[in-house]
């Protein structure tokens, strides 16, 4: 199976796609392009696919990703970065063409942005802390200290949980209503004391107070489709020892 590249309009001529599971060569639970170094999966395995990912996106680039924390914190990223030397952070930024920026997740939110005319790409990773604790305004931000205009800075986010697959309590609820009570709408009543969340639209609303215009959201779950994608959540819920992850990566053409 050929490695799986799901790309959008918003970011035409930028070498770039959200991969799930399909094309790697993991077994097992991690069956696919797992390329979480930090799951029970076999070193090879994983360094076959991260090295497969990057030749369906942007081949002979230098893969760059950082050590993700769930924090706001980016990155400005102008040579490649030692696996071992990744900064603890959730975002980067660049203007450099033999980089790739790559993005983890599991059910997170991966988004990938560009100001296609300066030449000022980035990437985040936006689970719930990241996203309320500004990662997106922050990329968009470091983006704009390199020379990039917000208004013409494009957005997609990629597969993520979706709102029917994300359950939360009440006091998750709250927390994001009381930083602001206009975030009661990306929650909608559930069973007794608890309520669905919708991270993706939380995003692109975030992004949207960033200053960005173009947001693309498919709306693809990666709970829901456990053949296309990798899931946290989903693994927990099956009570399975461990979970894989999928990158989302971009870059400036070559």
């Amino acid at each position: 199976m050929t490695v799986e590249v799901i790309t959008t309009p918003v970011l035409a001529g930028l070498r770039h796609g959200f991969l799930g599971r399909r094309g790697g060569v993991s077994t097992g639970i991690h069956a696919g392009l797992n390329v979480g170094t930090g799951s029970a999966d076999e070193a090879g395995a994983i360094a076959e696919n991260r090295a497969r990912a990057l030749a369906a996106v942007a081949p002979g680039a230098a893969l760059v990703t950082v050590y993700q924390v769930h924090s706001a914190d980016v990155v400005t990223v102008d040579a490649a970065i030692p696996f071992d030397a990744r900064p603890p952070a959730d975002a980067m930024v660049t203007d450099r063409p033999a980089l790739a920026l790559g993005i983890l997740t599991a059910d997170c939110a991966p988004v990938l942005l560009a100001d296609a005319q300066a030449g000022i790409i980035g990437a985040a990773h936006a689970g719930w802390k990241g996203a309320i604790g500004g990662v997106c305004e922050a990329t968009v931000a470091a983006m704009v200290a390199l020379g990039a205009d917000r208004t013409r800075i494009a957005a997609a986010i990629g597969p993520c949980i979706a709102r029917v697959s994300y359950e939360v309590d009440d006091g998750f609820a709250r927390r994001f209503e009381d930083h602001d009570p206009a975030n009661e709408r990306f929650f909608t009543p559930g069973r007794a004391g608890h309520h669905q969340f919708d991270l993706e639209g939380y995003v692109a609303h975030r992004l949207a107070a960033a200053g960005v215009q173009t947001v693309a959201a498919p709306g693809l779950d990666t709970y829901a489709d456990a053949a296309r994608f990798f899931s946290y959540r989903r693994a927990t819920h099956r009570g399975e020892a461990g979970y894989g992850r999928q990158i989302s990566l971009i870059a400036l053409p070559a």
